[in-house]
């Protein structure tokens, strides 16, 4: 029925346009988008011509023998070439079109719902453009459609309910849009092969629905940010995948972050700049809510004195302060023993490795896990320390044998030269935790477009003295020049009063017990 409208626009644009004999229906479909394009900067389109009667020759088009009738048209790609104009209904006539892209020009217009009537299609990529309107909820009747990317547009509205329908779809990208309203519920359980999804940068209120909790072929990323979603973060999405990298920043969440299934390995990034949220991983405290005014408190069966069936009495404040003074003095006792019996081993640990006796284990050992390393232990210089690195809004020039002054204000010191992120690029990606043990926590670092994966092992905050910083920066700098099969290489590190970061290489696929076992 839809191909049967299609029919009249077809022969005015055969009308209007002089054709060659033998130029096929997909030829003159795609004439009338050339005629739609009313800038073409680049001549993108200028071997389109009516004069060739063989489309499958012209630039950016591709052909396919699909059928008994000869070569058709089976993807479209004019990217990236500024184009004005808008898109043409009539493209969806190309009943054997696999792939549109059109990303990267300076289309407006609508979104045509007769894109759904080329029905072999399976990629949609307008991105980058300036389309306005909504989300045609007709592309969900395309029986094949797998990518649908309408990221950096216009559109506005609402998200579809019909959304249910896209049965086959495996990344939907709708960033940076106007969309707004809730994110509709009871959609995400049909989409059942969806693999990515990516709604940031709209203007969505709501709850996150926590039926997307049940997207179970999730791989890559859930992307709600920069948005002005509200109420608390749904346990159900713990029951993501492992793999997932979420991103909720920048939305008004509250509450206490659920530790349920995969929630509890992502990184601080994952929920960072929503001001009511509150526990692991963020180093927020949640406080407990106070007693509402208009009910009274139950009553304490431990402070309650009560007769046979007589009425119970609330505890006394005199015997509150005596149970927190009480708390208080056990509590500084266990700290008294611990703190003795610490000094006790280290005075009967002696030296190590010729050291003075003066500094305990780890003292002598630093911060990594290679026994009384010292700068001058490697003679390889596969890579300089002295690299130039930058701080938040200063360049400096820092190298790893100690310059900084202590790290009193924080930076990150790059030790191999291959190493070009910055810290504000390594607090901004995403993260998740790898695990946790006595030296800190071990994230997983996923940096710019996802191909570069480094490991984070978090140390702590706490003061340091100068001078610990600069041993901390000489065994750093030796230790980033060995290059052994066996070793982890060291990236980079990070070292201010407040905080304390290593950064090495991520070991894929297990842990560094199976990388040795790898090498052996």
């Amino acid at each position: 029925m839809r191909n049967l409208l299609l029919l009249p626009l077809l022969v005015a644009v055969a009308a209007t346009v002089p054709l060659a004999a033998a130029l096929s229906a997909d030829g003159v479909a795609l004439l009338a988008f050339k005629t739609a394009v009313t800038d073409d900067p680049s001549g993108a389109l200028s071997s389109w011509s009516d004069a060739d009667d063989d489309p499958c020759r012209w630039a950016g088009v591709t052909c396919a023998n699909t059928s008994s009738s000869g070569p058709r048209v089976v993807g479209v790609a004019v990217a990236g070439k500024n184009l004005s104009g808008y898109v043409p209904s009539v493209l969806g006539s190309l009943a054997l079109l696999r792939r549109l892209n059109l990303h990267g020009n300076r289309l407006s217009g609508t979104v045509p719902p007769a894109l759904a009537n080329a029905t072999s299609l399976h990629s949609l990529f307008l991105y980058g453009n300036s389309l306005t309107g909504g989300l045609p909820p007709e592309l969900c009747d395309l029986p094949r459609l797998q990518n649908l990317d309408l990221s950096d547009n216009s559109l506005t509205g609402s998200l579809p309910p019909e959304l249910r329908r896209c049965k086959q779809l495996q990344r939907l990208m709708l960033s940076g849009n106007g969309f707004s309203g809730e994110i509709p519920a009871g959609v995400w359980p049909e989409m059942v092969s969806l693999q990515l999804l990516d709604l940031s940068d709209n203007s969505l209120t709501g709850a996150i629905p926590p039926e997307l909790g049940k997207l179970a072929a999730l791989a890559g990323t859930l992307n709600l940010s920069r948005n002005h979603l509200s109420g608390g973060v749904p346990p159900e999405l713990g029951h993501l995948p492992a793999t997932i990298t979420l991103d909720l920043r920048f939305n008004n969440l509250s509450g206490e972050i659920p530790q349920s299934g995969s929630l509890a390995s992502q990184g601080p990034t994952a929920f960072l700049n929503n001001p009511g949220l509150c526990g692991f991983p963020l180093q927020v405290p949640c406080r407990a809510a106070p007693p509402s005014s208009s009910t009274p408190p139950p009553p304490s069966a431990a402070g309650s004195i009560s007769g046979a069936g007589g009425p119970r009495q609330p505890v006394k404040t005199s015997l509150i302060v005596l149970i927190s003074v009480a708390d208080a003095a056990g509590v500084a006792l266990i700290g008294v023993i611990v703190v003795y019996i610490y000094w006790k081993l280290r005075d009967r640990r002696g030296d190590g490795c010729g050291g003075d006796g003066d500094d305990d284990e780890e003292g002598k050992r630093g911060l990594f896990p290679f026994p009384c390393m010292r700068a001058d232990d490697s003679s390889d210089d596969g890579s300089d320390a002295g690299d130039d690195v930058k701080r938040n809004n200063t360049t400096t020039t820092t190298t790893a044998s100690g310059g900084g002054g202590g790290g009193e204000e924080g930076q990150l010191v790059a030790i191999d030269k291959g190493f070009k992120m910055e810290l504000d690029e390594l607090l901004r990606s995403s993260a998740y935790v790898l695990g946790k043990g006595g030296k800190g926590i071990v994230y997983k670092v996923v940096v710019g477009n996802g191909t570069t994966p480094v490991a984070v092992r978090r140390l702590g905050g706490g003061a340091a003295a100068a001078e610990r910083y600069k041993e901390f920066a000489a065994e750093a700098g030796a230790i980033g020049r060995v290059r052994h099969p066996n070793v982890v290489r060291l990236r980079a590190y990070y070292w201010s009063a407040d905080e304390k970061l290593v950064v090495t290489d991520f070991v894929n696929n297990g842990n560094l017990a199976t990388a040795l076992r790898v090498h052996q």
